[in-house]
């Protein structure tokens, strides 16, 4: 028993003991600074940035310019009126009338105008330099017609189908038309580009009546941009509408003189397409060179 309480007393005096301080050499413990700086920004010796001030605090200016969001692009579907802008020309306004023909008639329609329309493929102008619209074309009424520096000749010889499809838009619409321009879109490599149906010979403020038979493609619509803008589209608004087989879309008012539209292409598997847009052409005035834009004072019935 006394052997034990030695033991521990010896073991004990070994845990106590305290390593003595002297100039002998031997491990050298680290002792705290409590007078050293604690940020490191601040401090200097071994870190070789001597004295370091702290920085000002952060000023927001605000931007010479305000921040501009691209605006959301809209969508429209349902049959009913839509006024998609006011001014700088007036009220644009687009019409549209899902199912205008019932499924079994615009199928049979569609296969017939398919087959027996002159469909041929036009040579447009661009910058001097000739290229083939990505579409086949043709074109009804008893005047020509004149858009990208090419003319199609006057057509009389209206297709039985196109004359009662006439009347039935001219009775929905409230309106009469002596020209139509057909397009058929063979697939979705087929489109036609950002455009306004704003030739002179329209007359101001056309209503164009456009029919579609056939697949479904996007209609897109995008507002003209405002002087200040220099041309730049990026921020203007945007309207997207899917015409479905035997849908009847009306562009009114200052459609045609504030906002263009197009059919863009579409790189999936898209059938064939046929667009019918009905419109009334004036004569141009004498001298007058034919395809350019400008405005009648008269206004269209």
């Amino acid at each position: 028993m006394s052997d034990k309480r030695q033991r521990a007393r010896v073991q004990g005096s070994w845990a106590k003991q305290v390593p003595k301080h002297s100039g002998a050499a031997g491990p050298k413990v680290a002792v705290p600074n409590n007078h050293q700086p604690k940020d490191a920004n601040t401090a200097s010796g071994s870190w070789g940035f001597g004295s370091q001030q702290t920085s000002k605090n952060f000023e927001f200016h605000q931007p010479s310019k305000p921040i501009r969001e691209v605006p959301q692009e809209k969508v429209i579907e349902k049959t009913g009126d839509y006024e998609i802008s006011h001014g700088p020309s007036g009220v644009s306004r687009l019409r549209l009338l899902s199912g205008f023909l019932p499924p079994e008639e615009a199928d049979w329609m569609f296969s017939k105008l398919l087959a027996e329309l002159p469909w041929s493929q036009k040579t447009n102008y661009r910058q001097g330099e000739a290229y083939e619209e990505p579409r086949l074309t043709c074109w009804y009424g008893e005047l020509p017609y004149t858009y990208a520096h090419s003319t199609m000749a006057a057509n009389t010889q209206w297709h039985p189908l196109l004359l009662t499809l006439r009347l039935a838009v001219e009775q929905a619409s409230g309106c009469s038309f002596n020209s139509l321009l057909c397009n058929l879109y063979r697939d979705g490599h087929d489109s036609i580009g950002w455009h306004s149906d704003d030739e002179a010979s329209l007359g101001s403020k056309p209503v164009i009546a456009s029919l579609s038979l056939g697949d479904t493609r996007v209609f897109s619509l995008r507002k003209q941009p405002p002087p200040e803008d220099n041309g730049d589209y990026t921020y203007v608004e945007r309207i997207r509408v899917p015409l479905t087989h035997g849908t009847l879309l009306l562009m009114e008012g200052a459609t045609q003189d504030d906002w263009q539209h197009q059919v863009a292409k579409e790189y999936h598997d898209r059938g064939p397409r046929i667009n019918l847009t009905f419109r009334t052409i004036y004569p141009e005035p004498e001298g007058h060179r034919p395809g350019t834009k400008i405005r009648f004072t008269s206004k269209q019935p």
